[in-house]
C-alpha cells in the first residue's frame, strides 16, 4: 500500500477541479521503485506502481463522503487481511478497520471499468451518493517480476463491527441458484434464492425504509440496462441483534474471569469495538467517544445498513447492496443464454438472460423479500 500513500498524498496537494473533463477519466499516475534498503522485509526490491484515473476517484471519494486522510488510514494503516465474509469472486482483502474491500481484479474488469466509468460518475453525481451501487473508491495496478496484480477498492458494504450471522446473494432465478452442501458448511455460507424460499426468510423494515430502498434499487437497475450489465446480485446480510446480545454476553462472563487488569483492557476493547484503536479511519468511530450498543450503526459509516422495524419478530440489522455490476451483455452471455434455454426451456428462470428481461425478474424478486 505504499504507493496508495505517495500517490494520494501527492494528489492531495492538487486543487480538485471544477468540472472533470473526458481526459480525467484517461488519465494515471505510473511511478517506478528502486527499493534497495527502506522496509525491505515488507517491500520488494523493484516494483512499478500505477493509479488509474486519480481525479475521478477522488471526487467520487469526496461523494460518497469519504474523507481523504480517512481514505489513507483506513487503506495503508496496517496491511488488508483476507476477508472470509465477501461475496465477490477472487482474492479479496478487507482493510484493518473492515470499512474497505480491496479485490483484485482481471484486466478485462479493468478494461470494463474504464468503460462504465463515466457513466457510473454521472450516476453517482445526479443521485447525489445515495445508491446500492458499489461505492468504488480507487483503482490501482501493481507490477513485481512484470507481473500485474490489478486491484479495486470499494466501500465494505458490511458492517465494520456488526456481525453478519446470514448472508444471501440474490438474483431472482431459481435455475441452478442453491447453495452447495460444500458452502452450506462454512461458518457463513453463501446462501441464494431457493435458499431464501426455503428458509421462509423476509426482509422487516418500515414501509418508508421500503419505499427509500426500492426507489435506489430502481434507479440503479434502470442505469445498469442502459449499460447494458446483467448478472448483478443483490447482496443481503442480516445482522441478529438478540444473537449479538447473547455473544457479547458470553465473551463479557469470559473476560471477568479473568485478572483484573486483563479484564478492565478487553472491557475497554469490546467498548470500543473490534477495529482497533485508532481514532482515524473512516469508522472515525472513537473519536467520538460514544460506544455503540448492541445493533448499533453508524448511518455515515455503515451506508448500507437498515434497522429492522418496530414489532418485527426478529430486531435485526440488513445490509444490502448491489454486486457483481462488470458483467455486460456479450458473445460469452448470449452463449451461455442459448445453452441454458436448450438445457432448461425458454420458460425457465435461467440467470443470463437479455438485460431488460433481466432487470424485470430481478426487481419483482427483490420487491417480495419483505414481509
Amino acid at each position: 500500500m505504499w504507493g496508495i500513500n505517495h500517490t494520494i498524498n501527492d494528489l492531495f496537494q492538487v486543487p480538485m477541479p471544477v468540472m472533470l473533463l473526458p481526459d480525467d477519466f484517461k488519465a494515471n499516475i505510473k511511478m517506478k521503485v528502486n527499493n534497495h534498503l527502506f522496509n525491505k522485509e515488507n517491500l520488494p526490491g523493484h516494483f512499478k506502481f500505477k493509479e488509474y484515473c486519480p481525479l475521478v476517484f477522488r471526487n467520487l471519494r469526496e461523494r460518497f463522503g469519504v474523507e481523504h486522510q480517512d481514505y489513507l488510514v483506513s487503506l495503508t494503516r496496517s496491511p488488508p487481511a483476507k476477508d472470509g465474509k465477501s461475496q465477490e469472486a477472487g482474492l479479496v482483502l478487507a482493510s484493518y478497520d473492515r470499512t474497505l474491500i480491496v479485490k483484485q481484479i482481471s484486466s478485462e474488469e479493468v478494461e470494463d471499468m474504464h468503460n462504465i466509468l463515466s457513466e457510473y460518475h454521472q450516476h453517482i453525481v445526479t443521485c447525489h451518493g445515495s445508491t446500492l451501487l458499489p461505492q468504488f473508491l480507487g483503482l490501482y495496478r501493481v507490477t513485481v517480476d512484470n507481473e500485474d496484480t490489478y486491484l479495486l477498492v470499494m466501500r465494505n458494504m458490511f458492517s465494520h463491527r456488526l456481525t453478519v450471522h446470514r448472508k444471501y446473494d440474490l438474483k431472482g432465478s431459481l435455475v441452478s441458484r442453491e447453495a452447495s452442501d460444500k458452502e452450506k458448511v462454512k461458518e457463513l455460507p453463501t446462501f441464494k434464492d431457493v435458499d431464501f424460499r426455503n428458509n421462509m426468510q423476509r426482509v422487516y423494515i418500515s414501509e418508508e425504509e421500503k419505499e427509500k430502498l426500492l426507489d435506489k434499487l430502481n434507479r440503479d437497475v434502470e442505469f445498469l440496462v442502459r449499460l447494458k450489465i446483467m448478472d448483478y446480485s443483490l447482496l443481503l446480510g442480516i445482522h441478529d441483534v438478540g444473537r449479538a446480545e447473547q455473544e457479547e454476553a458470553e465473551e463479557m462472563k469470559d473476560s471477568l474471569s479473568d485478572e483484573e487488569e486483563d479484564s478492565e483492557n478487553d472491557l475497554s476493547f469490546m467498548a470500543m469495538g473490534s477495529f482497533g484503536t485508532s481514532p482515524e479511519g473512516i469508522a472515525g468511530y472513537m473519536s467520538s467517544y460514544k460506544p455503540l450498543g448492541p445493533g448499533e450503526f453508524d448511518p455515515y459509516v455503515d451506508v448500507y445498513a437498515i434497522q429492522s422495524a418496530v414489532g418485527a419478530p426478529h430486531r435485526e440489522v440488513y445490509f444490502m447492496g448491489l454486486i457483481n455490476i462488470l458483467s455486460q451483455y456479450d458473445t460469452k452471455k448470449k452463449a451461455a443464454h442459448a445453452a441454458k434455454t436448450v438445457k432448461h426451456g425458454a420458460g425457465a428462470e435461467i440467470s443470463t438472460v437479455h438485460p431488460e428481461q433481466y432487470a424485470k425478474r430481478f426487481r419483482e424478486f427483490i420487491a417480495n423479500i419483505f414481509a
